[in-house]
This record gives structure tokens, C-alpha cells and sequence, in this order.
């Protein structure tokens, strides 16, 4: 084989490489949980996602399956307004169904494939959402479960229980604060900053507002405990991110929060709401009757718009009654 024939070789490559890539990321761009300022035009896809288009080079340069990994699927809220109880129910198996369909669309440009790997994070700060481990843990064997009914061969979980051998939870806990957590005063000013850290900050103080339940105290006090308990679980968050980085070094990063144009991660929609902030374990699903749509609600507005329907013996979703 000649110079020429070479380097034309190896050109072909790289062109081939970077329109799969683009491919792949064009599967994910519909369902883009985007920060409201965000634009950008069809033609400026490849430099506003440079760095997604970066991670997915990493495997698809050497024809390996990429991974991609989603912190998600920590736990069901304490708050009986919003879910069933503390249990999966439909809103899960449609997302997990939607991230295995994700993996398979992957498939059929890209024959390596695609692994969704879904980082449960439950554990991480469950004592900050006040959520009980035994609670989460029956929330994640349920969600293996429905992985394991459901066929989704392509998703697999990782989670606290899978570090740090034999030790309690909140050892563990500890043990990831001490070892990848950045300091309460650096997240701090990050917030006082202003900009995506402000609304993270604020969005789940909001979360934590919703779901105390019976505070005994002032409404001014539970906002100060609420807003506290967010710098935890902002900066146990990323320590998780972290970790997941230290043993999966290649990547492709998604998360169910809003993201920016730019940034590391991908911001996903699992499923349709018209809150970007309302995920499966914060609500249950909602189906417009006759129809195989469904969307997100707070259960107790499911409750005004729609029947329970139960699958199994436990509540599984709503139906809305038609007007």
C-alpha cells in the first residue's frame, strides 16, 4: 500500500468517525433537557456540542460500545403529594424503556453499540432528602427488577453499595464526602455567583421545601434547614460525579438536570412534563385516555385530571378522565 493510499485511509477514517459521532448525538438532540437561553442553529450542532462529540470519539475511534452514564433513579420523594409511595412505578419502566430504545437506535448506526449505565444516587444523600436506606434500597431492587422484566438488556446500575466494601451507609457516605467533595465555602460563592449553580441551588431547595412534611418550626426556618441541606446534597452530587469518574473514566455524561450548550454534560428528558424539573421519582405518569402519551404530574394534581390505575396489585399510573 502506498503513502497516499494510506494517508487517504486514514483520512476516511477520521471523516467516518466524526459523522458517527454527530449521528449519535443527533439520537439524543430531541430529547435535550435544555437551560431556556440556550440557541444555537442546525449548522452549529458539531462546535455546540464539541464536548459530547469529544467523549463519544473516545469509543467510537477504537469501535468499543459507549457508555454512557446517567446519575438518576436515586429514590421516590417522602412527599405523598407528588408520588404513590416509595416504590417504581410506571414512570420508571417508561423511562427505563426509553433509555434501552436510546441504546438500540445507537445500534443500528453504530454497531458496537451502546450501555446505559445508570448511577443511582439515592444513597449518596438520602439522609439529606430524608429518605430511609431501607427505603431506597427496596426502590432499587424494584428498579433492577423492571430492568430485568422489561428485557433492557443494555442498562445496567451502579451505586454506593457498589464502593467501599462492607460498610454501613454512612460510612460510606463519609468516606466519598472526605474524598471527593469540594468545600461547602468554595460551593458557596459558586452560588452567590450566580448563573447555572444558582438555579441548581435554588431548584432543590425547592425539592427539599416541598417535601418536609411535618416541620416543626417556622416557614422561614425550614427554608434556612432547606437551603443548608441543598450545599450537601449539590456537593455529595458532585463527589458522586466523581467517583463515577474514577471507575469510568471514559464517558458520556448524562444528567436529568437542565444543562448549557458547552458544558460536560447532557441534560436528558426521560419523559415529557411541562416542569424540566419534574423526573419518574418526584410525580407519577399520566395518560391522556385513548391515547399512548403519557406526561409527568404531582399525584395530587394526577388525582384532580385522571383515575389511579393499578398493574400487580400497587398503583401504577393515572388515566385522565376526559372532559
Amino acid at each position: 500500500m502506498s503513502p497516499t493510499t494510506t494517508i487517504s485511509a486514514g483520512v476516511d477514517h477520521v471523516l467516518d468517525v466524526a459523522e458517527t459521532c454527530e449521528s449519535i448525538l443527533r439520537i439524543l438532540l430531541p430529547y435535550r433537557r435544555a437551560e431556556s437561553e440556550d440557541t444555537y442553529t442546525d449548522s452549529e450542532v458539531a462546535t455546540a456540542f464539541a464536548e459530547q462529540l469529544s467523549q463519544l470519539r473516545e469509543f467510537v475511534a477504537a469501535g468499543e460500545p459507549i457508555m454512557f452514564t446517567l446519575p438518576a433513579f436515586p429514590c421516590k420523594s417522602p412527599n405523598n403529594d407528588k408520588v404513590f409511595g416509595h416504590l417504581p412505578d410506571l414512570g420508571e419502566l417508561l423511562s427505563l424503556r426509553f433509555l434501552h430504545g436510546l441504546t438500540e437506535r445507537v445500534r443500528e448506526i453504530y454497531p458496537p453499540g451502546a450501555r446505559m449505565l445508570i448511577c443511582s444516587d439515592g444513597h449518596v444523600f438520602g439522609d439529606l432528602i430524608k429518605v430511609p436506606d431501607h427505603h431506597i434500597d427496596e426502590y432499587a431492587e424494584t428498579l433492577r427488577q423492571m430492568i430485568t422484566w422489561g428485557g433492557f438488556d443494555s442498562i445496567d446500575t451502579f451505586s454506593l453499595e457498589n464502593v467501599y466494601g462492607d460498610a454501613g451507609f454512612d460510612v460510606k457516605r463519609r468516606i466519598l464526602t472526605e474524598e471527593f467533595a469540594e468545600s461547602e465555602e468554595s460551593l458557596r460563592e459558586e452560588v452567590r455567583a450566580g448563573g447555572k449553580a444558582l438555579r441548581l441551588y435554588r431548584g432543590i431547595t425547592r425539592f427539599l421545601v416541598e417535601d418536609a412534611g411535618d416541620f416543626d418550626g417556622t416557614k422561614s426556618a425550614l427554608q434556612r434547614e432547606c437551603r443548608q441541606r441543598a450545599y450537601g446534597v449539590i456537593q455529595r452530587s458532585r463527589a458522586w460525579g466523581d467517583l463515577i469518574a474514577k471507575y469510568h473514566a471514559k464517558q458520556v455524561r448524562l444528567s436529568i438536570h437542565p444543562q448549557p450548550v458547552g458544558g460536560p454534560k447532557f441534560g436528558i428528558m426521560l419523559l415529557g412534563s411541562p416542569d424540566c424539573w419534574l423526573t419518574p421519582w418526584h410525580s407519577v405518569a399520566v395518560q391522556q385516555r385513548g391515547e399512548r402519551n403519557y406526561t409527568l404530574m404531582k399525584r395530587i394534581d394526577a388525582a384532580k385530571v385522571g383515575e389511579p390505575v393499578n398493574l400487580n396489585g400497587r398503583p401504577s399510573h393515572y388515566v385522565a378522565v376526559s372532559a
